[in-house]
């Protein structure tokens, strides 16, 4: 039991400083902070101009703002959300977007409701596999420890 109380305390502790984020939209008229997490949908033109670069199905564009200067936003990107529904995973590759290829911000924020759902489930989880047992730390082997000699019964050959 001692072996699991490491990686509980680890998993617990993961689960309450990720925390769940989810997207929240902003007014049109917000101001973009520069090192802050936001996803932009792009407009028709947007896929146009960028679809040289990025493909041309991508819906979406998420990642950190690393500057904006006269209507263009510098991004690096961490996800693109595509049209039919599909996502591909970026790791920081700058992009250029000017804000008239935007149609719609979200911002990244911190849900406490999701962080608190998701560590209630993951501490459930940890405590259900540590009553069971079911990770190997088992309760040790409880019966007799059998001798390295076989059993066997001798009867008298018949003429």
């Amino acid at each position: 039991m001692r072996r699991l109380i490491g990686p509980a305390a680890g998993i617990l502790l993961l689960l309450a400083t990720d925390g769940c984020y989810s997207l929240q939209p902003l007014p049109p008229e917000t101001k973009i902070e520069v090192g802050s997490v936001f996803a932009f949908d792009i407009t028709d033109a947007g896929r146009v101009a960028l679809g040289g670069v990025m493909g041309p199905e991508i819906a979406q564009i998420e990642g950190r703002v690393a500057g904006v200067a006269n209507e263009e936003f510098d991004i690096a990107v961490t996800r693109v959300g595509l049209l039919r529904g599909g996502e591909q995973v970026w790791k920081g590759e700058r992009i250029h977007v000017m804000s008239e290829y935007v149609s719609r911000r979200y911002q990244r924020q911190f849900s406490k409701g999701r962080t608190v759902v998701a560590s209630t489930v993951g501490a459930a989880v940890v405590v259900y596999l540590v009553t069971r047992s079911i990770l190997g730390a088992g309760t040790g082997d409880l019966g007799k420890t059998p001798s390295d000699t076989a059993h066997s019964q001798r009867r008298p050959a018949r003429p």
